[in-house]
């Protein structure tokens, strides 16, 4: 089974950037697709970006498309989400997974319990 650790986050003004990452041990990324989720205060997790195990295809929800980037470094075995132009409402915890789709076609987390997350925090 793979192990995921999350880092990156700090505090940011809006239209700011940052980059998190996603460190993988236990097994290489190429085993699986991958993504971030977030979870603002009192709300549900919720998909962000996902990419696939070649790397090939990248998935996105509507609210960060064309502002943040996935990416992969297979030789690091790490994961990346590069957000650029932030806003207030990506204040969040961002938690990086291993992700499947339902049969609804949704992404979900397909590891059975979410890391610790690192905070972001975009301020007005």
């Amino acid at each position: 089974q793979v192990q995921l650790v999350e880092s990156g986050g700090g505090l940011v003004q809006a239209g700011g950037s940052l980059r998190l990452s996603c460190a993988a041990s236990g097994r290489t990324f190429s085993t699986y697709a991958t993504g971030w989720f977030r979870q603002a205060p009192e709300k549900e997790h919720e998909f962000v970006a996902a990419i696939s195990r070649s790397g090939s295809s990248t998935y996105y929800a509507d609210s960060v498309k064309g502002r943040f980037t996935i990416s992969r470094d297979y030789a690091k075995n790490t994961m990346f989400l590069q957000m650029n132009t932030l806003k207030p409402e990506d204040t969040a915890v961002y938690y990086c997974v291993v992700v499947s789709r339902n049969v609804k076609g949704q992404w979900e987390n397909g590891m059975d319990y979410w890391g610790k997350g690192t905070q972001v925090t975009v301020s007005s």
